[in-house]
């Protein structure tokens, strides 16, 4: 039997862990260990916040988990309500996104991206 010493929420736990070796194995044993110091961890970065869409401009979300494929305006484009401006691939097939309203594309997930529902694929101001 292997133990090892286990931090959970500052609390240390020594655990002990059967190794298998085609026999069935009993349950692993767990005991409270005394604290005698906290374990200090290294302060983590924050994660980097990402891009903030304009606050004066629409946002096109995903509807759906995929891939932006292709663009289908140009960057800073001039588009109208209803009009193509990525293809989106989920499932193997390719969707087409389409403006909610009139204004200047602006995209921000570059084409061979994974996106997730809701994130924010392009911006129309």
């Amino acid at each position: 039997m292997r133990k090892f010493i286990v931090t959970i929420e500052g609390k240390q736990y020594e655990v002990g862990v059967e190794e298998v070796g085609g026999v069935s194995a009993p349950a692993p044993v767990v005991t409270e260990v005394k604290a005698t110091a906290p374990v200090a961890t290294a302060p983590t970065a924050a994660p980097a916040p990402k891009a903030q869409a304009p606050v004066n401009g629409t946002k096109m979300e995903a509807p759906m988990p995929g891939m932006i494929k292709a663009y289908k305006v140009a960057e800073g484009a001039t588009v109208k309500e209803g009009d193509v401006i990525l293809v989106l691939e989920a499932m193997k097939m390719d969707n087409d996104i389409t403006a909610v309203c009139d204004g200047v594309v602006s995209f921000k997930a570059a084409v061979g991206s994974n996106v997730n529902t809701g994130d924010v694929m392009a911006v129309i101001a």
